[in-house]
């Protein structure tokens, strides 16, 4: 995985989930945006705190996590 260093975790910002430069603004939210069809350009209009490589790095987070496999635990 490349460095998301503006990925951040927090248990006091957005319960832990995973943030924009510890703002709260969730990974999941600019995923969903653009998702919806917003463009990049709407997302920073709405957004002026964000750049533009923190909707790349959500993306690139959001990509990294759909290919991770779980593994389930089995006890005996």
């Amino acid at each position: 995985m490349q460095n998301l260093d503006r990925i951040t975790f927090d248990p006091n910002v957005m319960g832990g989930k995973p943030c924009i430069r510890g703002m709260r603004v969730t990974v999941g939210t600019v995923v969903g945006l653009l998702a919806s069809g917003h463009s990049f350009e709407r997302i920073l209009t709405t957004y002026p705190y964000l750049v533009e490589n923190d909707l790349w790095q959500a993306l690139s987070y959001a990509a990294w996590r759909a290919e991770e496999v779980e593994v389930p635990l089995g006890f005996v």
